[in-house]
This record gives C-alpha cells, structure tokens and sequence, in this order.
C-alpha cells in the first residue's frame, strides 16, 4: 500500500514519511538534512512560507496539490506525495494539507526520547475511511527552543502528549522564554499545573548540570503560581517530579494538597504523588548540584504499590473511595 511522504523538491532523497493517523515533527535535524540556525523559534524573523506567501503567526493556509512548502526563508521546498515503502513516487496526495502557524505556547510521563532542535513541522495523517488515495492531512508548524538532540521520537504516540498540550493556547496559563506553565488535563487536586521547558528535554534523566539554572527557574516559577493562586492561603502545594513519568518531556508538578479531584482514581495516582515516587523539587535541584544527575534510589515503581495511607494523619485505608472520603475530614473549612 503506498505511503504518504514529504518529499524535497531539491534533495528527492530528503523524504520524511507520515504514517497514517500519527503526528511527525519535521525540522532542523537528519530527516530533512537542513542544518541552518535559521530554521528556529525565530518565525516572524524567519518565516515558513507556502508558494512563497509568508505563513503569519496564527494563520492558517490551505495548501493543494502542486504548491510548495519553504520551511524557512522560502528555502527547502517540500511537496506532499504518495509513495511505496522504498520512496519511488506513485502519485501526487489529492487532499488538502492545512498549515497552522502557532506561537510558542500538557501532562503524560516515561521516556528516553528528546526531539532534535529545530523548527518543527507537525504533520496529522487523517482518517481516509481505508481508501490509500484520499488522505487528511493537516500539518501545524510549532517552534520550540532549541535544545540537545537524542533519540528520535515517535510523536503519534499518547506519550507525546504533552508536546501538543503546551503549544495549546487554551491549555497555558503561563509563559516566558524558558517556560510554559499549563493546566494539567486529569488534575489530582484542585489546583494542579505543569511547568515545561521549552527545550526538549525527555526526563529527569536527560538532565545534567548544564540545566541546573533551568530546574531554578522552573521552581521559581511554580512558586509564582502558589503565590497567585487565590485559594494559597487554605492550601498547602509540593513542587515536585515524578521518578519515571508516563509522558515524555520534562515537567515539574504544583499540587495542592487537598486531592479533591474527580480524575485522581486509582493507587497508582495517589502513591503517585504521596510516596517518594513524588521528588520535591528542591531535592532536585540539590541532587543535580552535588551530582550531576538525578539519581533514584532502588525499584521505585514498587512505591506505586504501596498500601493507601493517608498523607495527612497516617491512617490506612483499603480503598480509594475510602481514602477519597476520609480526605473531606482534612479539607479546609
């Protein structure tokens, strides 16, 4: 069955495929061969164009069959195209290709994949109701910092959602040249955020020294959002990090600590944040500065299974509608 593939107009060997109903980020990096510094988060200075038409921020272009995609500078033209599994073009794709631009703007976690620095293309294969000649396609230009490149990523995947998350407007409520804070989408508690870098960092294990100034100034934000929360004088928070997350990028967890949440379900959820699963983030910081990484101590993911106990008196409990309904005793009145 063919396959669709973003094809180079000057290089016919620079293909990057895009498999059915997956996202794939395109950019600076060995996919496309493109190695200029140009190609960034710089996009009003250095703008992706579609048929030479500059793409403005937050705009949306309908590309047909037979235009031209510049990624940067109106340099590396690309086109749409249906091949075999080996590259040799078999036809033209005959659906739309949606361009979104978006500013620099979620909440999963496990994971040893960073995403190459680069300004990013996000191509979605829609759904073509099993015919391989009448695909969807829409494709979203995001622009994230530039960071340390590892192994390559497979960005279809619900581990990836976070990526997605942070560039959503919608789901930001906070942001700098370093940061992006972002509701979570299945809060624990009733206030519960993330705090992303935007370089791309898969965990806690890719970090080194070299972020120690970043893990401080994501702390310090997380601080600013306790200090801006309305309910901060009922309320006590944790700043802190998963030992192995779910969702690949690295994010630093504000919680209150009520737990008063619809979504917070299972003892996995729970010991999630109230064993030593959950890493304060100043430990990290500390653990960084004397170490050089994160270092976890034995089999955490045994902590997942502990027995519910609850974090404020202690008290065992056999279910999470237990615990659930003996935390209303500690909630603030």
């Amino acid at each position: 069955m063919p396959v669709c593939w973003l094809v180079g107009k000057e290089k016919c060997g620079q293909r990057v495929k895009l498999p059915h109903m997956e996202a794939v980020l395109i950019g600076r990096g060995p996919e496309t061969g493109i190695t200029d510094k140009k190609c960034s988060r710089q996009q009003g200075v250095n703008p992706t164009s579609v048929d030479l038409v500059n793409i403005g921020k937050d705009e949306e272009v309908k590309m047909k069959p037979g235009q031209v995609l510049h990624i940067v500078n109106k340099l590396y033209p690309y086109t749409v195209q249906f091949a075999e599994e080996s590259g040799k073009t078999v036809t033209e794709a005959k659906e739309k290709i949606q361009t979104r631009k978006v500013s620099h703007e979620d909440s999963c976690e496990n994971d040893d994949v960073e995403c190459v620095p680069r300004k990013t293309m996000k191509m979605e294969v829609g759904d073509t109701q099993g015919s391989s000649a009448n695909p969807k396609l829409s494709n979203t230009v995001v622009s994230p910092r530039e960071g340390t490149s590892s192994k390559k990523e497979h960005s279809g995947h619900w581990s990836q959602g976070l990526k997605s998350s942070m560039q959503d407007p919608k789901m930001q409520v906070y942001k700098d040249e370093k940061t992006v804070v972002i509701k979570d989408k299945y809060p624990k508690a009733r206030y519960h955020w993330l705090i992303l870098p935007w370089d791309p960092i898969s965990s806690l294990k890719a970090v080194t020294r070299n972020h120690l100034e970043l893990l401080e100034h994501m702390h310090a934000v997380g601080q600013k959002m306790i200090e801006e929360c309305p309910a901060r004088e009922s309320l006590e928070f944790r700043l802190g990090y998963h030992a192995i997350p779910s969702m690949s990028q690295l994010h630093l967890h504000v919680i209150s600590q009520d737990f008063d949440s619809p979504t917070l379900k299972t003892k996995k959820h729970w010991n999630s944040f109230t064993t030593d699963y959950f890493l304060n983030s100043q430990d990290v910081i500390e653990m960084v500065r004397s170490k050089g990484k994160v270092m976890l101590k034995g089999d955490v993911s045994e902590l997942l299974k502990l027995p519910l106990r609850c974090h404020r008196c202690k008290q065992h409990l056999s279910t999470v509608p237990q615990l659930k309904e003996h935390l209303k005793k500690h909630l603030p009145k």
